[in-house]
């Protein structure tokens, strides 16, 4: 995940004073909502009239005093391709090839940005995209304090072989299946944006109604000068946290002396990336990387070659205290060393890092691939990328925070979904959550609170369909609990709102990639789950979800929603794999299991009264096998409500 170029913005105002024009989400290309009354607006000059013709409709409509107006065309049937026009006193406004069909947002973190091009079978998929009926609205990343009027100018694409590479993939294959089942054009609004937490998608209003949240929301800054004053407090308080409460020592001299207990003290840091995703977020400014390297007496006689990726901002390195090289480029970052460098033994790296200057948007962290960190000596080549890095910021040299989706909650929702509502929609598709693991508890009142209140806004209960978290990480047991699984029980959870769907995925993700590439699967679950509770079709929408348990005779018998045509173990051997079972100690068991008709059977004999049944209870259930015969993966659950490792974790 990486921060993108972000274009700021103040509050947007409308002179009094305008040429005619539409709010930017309307343009040539757009796809409108089918049976649905669909509103048109813009700005003009104030009290001007301003007509609209389109599709054998014509209506009038007065601006505000602020130049604002609006109209509501009636509801029309699926069709086109129309031209819309638009017209005031002195002004026109002609719009074309515009379509009326189904429209759905498509909103969360980096795994609905994902575009086409990265998939798997990419160059197949993009060469198919031959008369495809899918078009693309992409909202530009922005971030704002209040709630604005309009979004960053953009356009409508039409899906083809030259412009679906840069499409929502998740979108995309959504669209795509229902394109085919309802033979309609499907227009997607691609609000996304890799990284971004829940919170930030929620309006202060919607938080001000919530007990979690509306504390946070009465103590919202109005300036960004407030807001970089409390960025920087939280930065030093976490980074206190596990020094006693002490910020851990950053001076340069100081560090000079420093021996490795000084540096223990710092953030472990893993090499590449960027100081964003490993606890050093939006910081701007100068920081520093250490890594303890053991050389034997033979290497530190001999020349050696250190290698330290592609940055390309300015930079000191120092060796046991002393300085080796202070300059700037990616070039410099390829170091030849003389003999005695070194000293046999323990050696301390230091390096004095300014941000990356191209790419701006990286800010501290080694950029490039993994490949370009190591170090040569004559014994061969140590890789310095992976863990055992500390990293820690120079307060005492200029800096700055980037204004990025994660500094507040509300930004996001301010800058790119307020401005376009009430632009008619037939729901949502959303895929969020890894930002939110570590407050997975809190999930379950955060994710309810956000989808009821964009309905609320839209003044519409549409369909709000979500991805369950996929597989990425570990694969703990639950004697250590995991947040990525209690983060899947709070999506699992939020399907009791009406009008929701979920599409599981962990089996098709990847535990050394939070980014898998098999968007195509994941479109197509989703579109399953739409076409059954949206569009009424006899299709399977999901596969099993955990709905009971019972105890007998050492064994745990669990019932299933979503069956199907019946449950199977994906395994060439037939054996069912991903169960824990525990008694009234807590303590978990890898279990056996067999499916018994509808039925799952859990036992283990180190357990002789179960009283849990857990399954799939890891970050990265890669061994999970149970589906449905229709071939969907059973949903993660548990079947206590013993307290887990994030209940205390709350947004601040």
């Amino acid at each position: 995940m990486r921060i993108t170029v972000l274009i700021f913005s103040l509050f947007v105002s409308v002179a009094v004073s305008a040429q005619l024009h539409t709010a930017n989400i309307f343009t040539s290309h757009m796809v409108l909502q089918r049976d649905k009354s669909v509103p048109v607006w813009g700005w003009a000059n104030k009290n001007e009239k301003v007509t609209v013709q389109f599709n054998g409709q014509t209506i009038s409509a007065k601006a505000n005093t602020q130049g604002k107006w609006m109209i509501k065309l009636s509801a029309m049937k699926a069709g086109g391709p129309y031209d819309m026009r638009i017209t005031s006193k002195k002004d026109s406004v002609v719009l074309n090839d515009i379509m009326i069909g189904e429209v759905w947002i498509c909103s969360g973190q980096s795994n609905m940005e994902f575009v086409v091009q990265n998939v798997i079978n990419a160059k197949e998929e993009i060469a198919n995209a031959i008369d495809v009926p899918v078009r693309q609205f992409k909202v530009a990343t922005q971030v704002a304090l209040q709630p604005l009027d309009d979004i960053t100018k953009s356009e409508w694409i039409v899906a083809s072989p030259q412009t679906v590479g840069n499409f929502t993939a998740v979108g995309y294959f959504f669209a795509r299946e229902l394109a085919q089942q309802l033979h309609e054009t499907i227009g997607l609004i691609n609000d996304s944006w890799g990284g971004s937490q829940i919170e930030s998608w929620i309006s202060k209003d919607a938080m001000h109604t919530s007990d979690e949240l509306k504390d946070y929301a009465q103590h919202l800054p109005t300036t960004w000068q407030a807001a970089d004053s409390i960025m920087l407090l939280k930065l030093k308080n976490d980074l206190s946290a596990k020094n006693n409460n002490q910020l851990p020592v950053y001076n340069k001299q100081q560090l000079m002396q420093a021996d490795t207990n000084v540096f223990n003290t710092w953030l472990p840091y893993g090499a590449p990336g960027q100081w964003d995703w490993q606890g050093v977020w939006a910081f701007r400014g100068t920081g520093y990387f250490e890594k303890t390297i053991d050389v034997t007496s033979d290497e530190a006689k001999k020349t050696s070659v250190l290698s330290l990726g592609d940055n390309d901002g300015k930079f000191e390195v120092y060796i046991n205290g002393k300085l080796i090289k202070q300059s700037e480029g990616k070039d410099a970052h390829f170091i030849n060393l003389p003999a005695q460098t070194f000293n046999a033994g323990k050696n301390i790296l230091l390096i004095r890092q300014d941000k990356q200057t191209e790419p701006s948007w990286y800010g501290n962290g080694f950029y490039g691939d993994a490949s370009h960190l190591y170090l040569q000596l004559n014994d061969g080549t140590v890789s310095l990328a992976g863990n055992g890095w500390r990293i820690f910021p120079d307060f005492d040299a200029p800096f700055t925070f980037q204004h990025a989706q994660n500094n507040l909650g509300m930004i996001v929702y301010n800058a790119m979904l307020h401005p376009i509502i009430p632009f008619a929609v037939k729901g949502v598709i959303w895929y969020q959550g890894e930002a939110n693991a570590s407050r997975a508890y809190q999930y379950r009142k955060t994710f309810p609170l956000m989808i009821e209140s964009w309905r609320n806004e839209w003044k519409d209960s549409f369909p709000f369909l979500f991805v369950q978290l996929s597989s990425f990480g570990g694969q703990q047991s639950s004697n250590e609990g995991s947040n990525w699984a209690e983060l899947r029980e709070a999506q699992t959870m939020t399907l009791s709102l009406p009008n929701t769907g979920m599409a599981v995925t962990t089996d098709i993700g990847n535990a050394d990639d939070i980014h898998p590439k098999n968007k195509q699967d994941v479109g197509k679950r989703l579109a399953a789950t739409a076409l059954n509770k949206v569009y009424g079709l006899n299709v399977l929408p999901n596969g099993p979800i955990y709905k009971s348990v019972s105890f007998n005779n050492g064994k745990a018998y669990i019932n299933f929603d979503y069956v199907g045509k019946g449950l199977t173990a994906r395994d060439k051997y037939g054996y069912l794999r991903g169960f824990e079972i525990a008694g009234a100690d807590k303590k978990f068991y890898y279990a056996q299991a067999a499916i018994e008709g509808d039925k799952v059977v859990v036992w283990s004999d180190k357990v002789a009264q179960p009283a849990a049944v857990r399954y799939a209870w890891t970050d990265a259930p890669i061994d999970a096998n149970l589906f449905n015969i229709d071939g969907f993966p059973a949903s993660s659950f548990r079947t206590d409500t013993w307290p887990g490792i994030t209940e205390e974790v709350k947004f601040e």
